[in-house]
């Protein structure tokens, strides 16, 4: 399907995406998140980064499987919404959390292992951020362009560890993440290895 045809898509994903966030904000402002609402901002903000992420690296899986072109469409917009929520989880932590006391968060991403790889994690996504548009793809070419972006296997990886970490005792909920993604890691290895058999069986012998 032509993407002509959904020129709606991207924009619906993004207004849907920041829908909750918009929401926590309001509800933030208001007094309304609870109890501790640092910590359910933290947990949800975390949660929504790891979701669209993972999101969005299904995309291509998806395209494999099934044929459908328009998941390709989406995964900039998927990529674009795990950075800001990822940024809005560690916004929370530092400013909230911490009240941008830099030698305190400096010591939790030294010395506390589940910050540590999830810091990592923030890290490896704002380079793909910013390099998401066309204009970036020309300027490194497709092929570095496409090895940088791989990085957010990475940080998914480590989304996960974080997300472990983080709970502690019932981990139901991130290791189910966690298949998911190696769902996705399957999928993607049985491809490359289709290419390289097929790439074998063209070569002369």
């Amino acid at each position: 399907m032509a993407s002509s045809k959904l020129p709606w898509l991207n924009p619906a994903i993004a207004v849907g995406g920041l829908a909750p966030l918009l929401q926590l904000a309001v509800l933030g402002t208001q007094g309304e998140l609870g109890a501790n609402g640092i910590e359910f901002a933290l947990n949800q903000t975390g949660l929504f980064a790891l979701a669209v992420l993972i999101a969005s690296l299904a995309c291509t899986p998806v395209r494999l499987v099934t044929g459908w072109t328009w998941p390709a469409r989406i995964r900039r917009t998927l990529g674009l919404l795990a950075f800001t929520y990822a940024a809005a989880h560690f916004l929370t932590y530092a400013v909230l959390d911490q009240g941008l006391d830099v030698r305190a968060m400096a010591e939790d991403v030294f010395t506390r292992p589940f910050i540590t790889v999830g810091f990592t994690a923030l890290m490896l996504l704002a380079p793909l951020a910013v390099t998401s548009t066309n204009k970036w793809v020309r300027r490194l070419g497709f092929p570095k362009w496409q090895r940088l972006h791989r990085l957010a296997y990475v940080a998914a990886v480590l989304g996960v560890v974080h997300f472990v970490w983080r709970v502690k005792k019932d981990v139901t909920e991130p290791v189910l993440y966690g298949a998911v993604l190696a769902l996705l890691f399957a999928v993607r290895l049985g491809e490359a290895l289709r290419k390289r058999r097929a790439l074998a069986r063209e070569r002369p012998a």
